[in-house]
């Protein structure tokens, strides 16, 4: 019966104003049974699409729940996720009313000639609705004027994250809801049961993600043509970090304990070392370009990995730097020795010819002369300068001088060979102190 009626009111709904019908013509036809659908003469008669229910009245009270169905993608670089919901809204419109207990779904194309509300998603970049095979809405009439009106939309949104803890960061996205057009005077939004009225999102399963917690809220947006109805759907994503721990940070972290091998290894085996210090140089400097690839376009924050991919890239540009300074010192001891050689070598052959006894007497002579003139005293290559007979500037040089030679004394290497034995524990100690301060400020902080 209500089969008949509908297509009879949809046939009518197109004809001109003289001779649309209604329940009256329907009654007549059909004779004294008047009371299944005595409510559908809305339709037809006095009906405006274009006006709200209660209009001029109280505002429209339109419930809202959410489906969450998908989240395909979350980009990093474009800061932004895509989604595919269900959104399901209901209001009262009483000139809907109709008796009885029953509702009735009508066909989504008759939407048209309903008031529905103007909801639109806030900060969304693209959104269509899906129509495979038709258009994916359902209108649903309750007989005390319910309508529910579902939607199946994919969106893309746009949410602001913070990487400077990636990859052990957690984001909080949102998916808001608002009036366009009208304000908290003709509209007002509400959740239909709370954070209940939200499903599917405890159930999503993220290739990096996992969602920790979701809720609801009810706000307002205040713009210069006035005071919007808004509803926020908050949840928190946190990232997995196991892929980088395999992908990137063990990696990282095995090239800097292979430069420590060039630690045992002896310093006359240049191109040995060389060649291990130039290999882990150049896979670390390939690892932090990999790293950065996939964030193309976010190359302005400075992350965690960045931060961790530096400290090891130091560390093994310090093994290759360790290197050179222990050779260098070694060359330069060697250099030192064979200016000795020299002079006593040449020594031994004057001694087969000059008498040895005369020779130390004559020098035994000399310093002590010197020594008695100049009332100098040397002791380690500085000089005692409280005794000089000199100028207070003169002095002041003497003091200086042998600030200096203190100083470079410090600074000189006199055994290269205790370099490599030093580092072979500065190294893996400074790193794992390192390694401490960098999770625990990471994932406490």
């Amino acid at each position: 019966m209500f089969c008949r009626y509908f297509c009879f009111l949809s046939l009518c709904l197109f004809l001109p104003t003289q001779r649309r019908c209604s329940l009256g013509h329907i009654s007549d036809l059909r004779g004294s049974d008047t009371t299944s659908l005595p409510g559908f003469e809305n339709l037809t008669m006095g009906y405006n699409k274009y006006l709200r229910p209660y209009f001029g009245g109280e505002p429209v009270q339109i419930a809202m729940s959410l489906d969450i169905a998908s989240i395909s993608s979350i980009s990093e670089s474009d800061m932004d996720y895509t989604a595919t919901i269900y959104l399901r809204q209901r209001w009262t419109d009483p000139r809907l009313v109709f008796h009885g207990n029953k509702s009735f779904t009508l066909d989504a194309r008759l939407v048209e000639l309903l008031w529905v509300p103007d909801t639109y998603i806030v900060e969304s970049k693209r959104s269509f609705l899906h129509d495979v095979t038709v258009g994916n809405r359902l209108i649903r009439l309750f007989s005390n004027g319910t309508i529910l009106y579902a939607l199946r939309i994919t969106t893309t949104v746009a949410c602001n994250m913070d990487l400077s803890k990636y990859p052990m960061d957690t984001q909080t996205c949102r998916l808001q809801l608002e009036s366009w057009g009208y304000d908290e005077n003709d509209v007002i939004f509400t959740w239909l049961r709370g954070n209940d009225s939200v499903h599917g999102i405890e159930k999503l399963r993220l290739s990096q993600y996992t969602v920790e917690r979701y809720y609801t809220l009810v706000s307002k947006s205040q713009q210069e043509t006035g005071s919007y109805p808004r509803l926020i759907l908050q949840f928190e994503l946190r990232r997995n970090v196991l892929y980088f721990i395999l992908e990137t940070y063990v990696p990282s972290t095995l090239l800097v304990m292979l430069s420590w091998v060039s630690f045992w290894i002896t310093l006359d085996s240049v191109p040995a070392r060389t060649c291990i210090g130039v290999t882990t140089v150049l896979s670390m400097t390939t690892l932090m370009i990999g790293s950065r690839s996939s964030l193309s376009k976010t190359n302005c924050f400075i992350k965690a990995i960045d931060v961790y991919l530096g400290i090891c890239f130091s560390f093994i540009f310090g093994a290759l730097v360790e290197y050179a300074v222990a050779h260098y010192s070694s060359s330069q001891k060697c250099a030192a020795k064979a200016p000795q050689e020299g002079p006593a070598n040449e020594l031994t052959k004057e001694m087969e010819e000059v008498n040895i006894t005369n020779i130390l007497n004559s020098s035994i002579t000399s310093y002590k002369r010197k020594i008695s003139f100049t009332s100098i005293e040397i002791s380690s290559d500085n000089v005692n300068c409280s005794g000089l007979t000199m100028k207070t500037h003169e002095k002041i040089k003497c003091v200086l001088r042998n600030k200096m030679h203190r100083i470079i004394g410090y600074f000189t290497i006199q055994n290269p060979s205790n370099v490599d034995h030093y580092s072979k524990l500065l190294f893996p100690l400074f790193f794992m102190l390192v390694n401490v301060f960098y999770w625990a400020y990471y994932l406490y902080f």
